[in-house]
């Protein structure tokens, strides 16, 4: 029987597996951060939302960062042709998604105004591409590490 959560998870059982590992980590990690702040609340005051944000950061931060040290992202990705391939593929999507986000801001929320808007918008934008584009490009180096160690 499926539980709620499963659609978190992957189907590759070997990936299930391991995703569940780090959620549970990140609860433990989550658990322990909510304990510190509740003491150090008594020395500084903390905002309950700041509080919030940052436990939540915690938690995402821990899950997300083990999913892509652990190298089980690209399975499939075990030779440098395969290897060359993928971060092309990475590459054009992270182009492809600068490209969409632009054109969609300009539509729908309007031409910035002044060059500070515009600086804010693609400072954001940029600063977006390239978290994820490393996301993507570290997650895939470890696979690829991973698997070619495999064979």
């Amino acid at each position: 029987m499926k539980s709620w959560i499963s659609f978190l998870l992957p189907n590759d059982e070997y990936k299930e597996k391991k995703m569940l590992y780090f959620f549970s980590e990140g609860a433990v990690i989550l658990f322990i951060s909510l304990i510190v702040m509740i003491m150090c609340n008594k020395y500084f005051n903390l905002d309950v939302e700041f509080a919030l944000l940052i436990a939540i950061a915690i938690f995402l931060f821990y899950v997300s960062g083990r999913y892509i040290i652990s190298g089980i992202e690209y399975t499939n990705i075990s030779t440098e042709r395969t290897y060359k391939k993928e971060l092309k593929v990475i590459s054009i999507r992270t182009i492809g998604f600068v490209v969409i986000y632009m054109t969609c801001y300009l539509i729908f929320i309007n031409l910035p105004k002044n060059l500070n808007e515009w600086i804010e918008i693609l400072s954001l934008l940029i600063g977006v591409s390239i978290i994820w584009f490393l996301y993507s490009y570290i997650s895939l180096k470890r696979s690829y590490k991973k698997n070619k160690e495999l064979l």
